[in-house]
């Protein structure tokens, strides 16, 4: 994947995140997995927080458990041992339909791959976790939030174009619309910029920057791009399933400075 080059002016960093307030919290967390008579351990005992607010970037080279650790973020895998928190609520044994609903309202997901619904149309996939998890039933309210998503990412004219008519840019700033419909306090992206070329990684990034600044949401950002973690407020590496460093990035420590 090419390095994302960012406009100089996308970081606004968080000056008011509380260390203390923590909106995820991993401990001792391991997970294997048995081939055959082999038992193979992908993570060997993470710890970390992340605050509210905070944009965290998790690096690692391929093998290294960064797309593990994030499925067990969302709750979309179980732990071998140790625990997830999420807003102070531990979800790795939570009974299945207790974890979908804290899920469905928790957690924006950003999948490198798009994964809108074909039939759907721009507008429709936005829409979806709206129409799926809101007790409101307020369709009116829901839809124009969708349409000022969409109208946030620049596809005010695309409401109704299927996924198949839309470039790889434009459906991954649909999956960032549909993330944040719900307002949820964290979204976890799994390398967003990784299927795009560099304008359109580019600009799918400041999106999601932009999103995230005016959400106020919590962000767990997977990626190999060294260019695009510089923009987090904390950059945490993986190696062998363990955290080899958890680190403030250069950008942070200026503003610390």
């Amino acid at each position: 994947m090419p390095e994302v080059a960012l406009a100089p002016a996308v970081p606004s960093l968080a000056p008011s995140i509380d260390p203390s307030a923590a909106m995820i919290s991993v401990e001792a967390l391991r997970k294997s997995l048995r081939t055959g008579s082999t038992n193979v351990e992908i993570l060997k005992g993470i710890d970390f927080r992340v605050a509210k607010g905070e944009f965290v970037a998790i690096m690692g080279a391929s093998g290294s458990g960064k797309s593990t650790l994030l499925g067990l973020l969302a709750g979309l895998d179980n732990p071998t041992s140790g625990d997830v928190r999420l807003n102070g609520t531990a979800i790795s044994y939570l009974q299945e339909d207790k974890l979908a609903q804290l899920r469905g309202r928790t957690i924006g997901f950003v999948f490198q791959s798009y994964q809108l619904i074909p039939t759907l149309t721009a507008l429709e996939n936005v829409l979806l976790p709206y129409e799926l998890n809101d007790e409101s039933g307020d369709r009116k309210a829901g839809l124009a939030r969708a349409t000022a998503l969409l109208d946030s990412v620049g596809l005010s004219s695309r409401v109704d174009h299927y996924p198949v008519q839309l470039s790889g840019g434009e459906q991954q700033r649909v999956a960032l619309a549909r993330a944040f419909i719900l307002k949820p306090p964290i979204v976890l992206a799994d390398e967003p910029t990784g299927n795009l070329d560099t304008a359109n990684g580019s600009a799918v990034l400041n999106l999601l920057l932009d999103l995230n600044r005016t959400e106020g949401t919590t962000l767990v950002l997977v990626t190999h791009d060294p260019a695009l973690a510089a923009y987090a407020h904390r950059r945490i590496t993986l190696r062998d399933g363990l955290v080899v460093s958890d680190e403030r990035t250069a950008s942070q420590e200026a503003q610390g400075a």
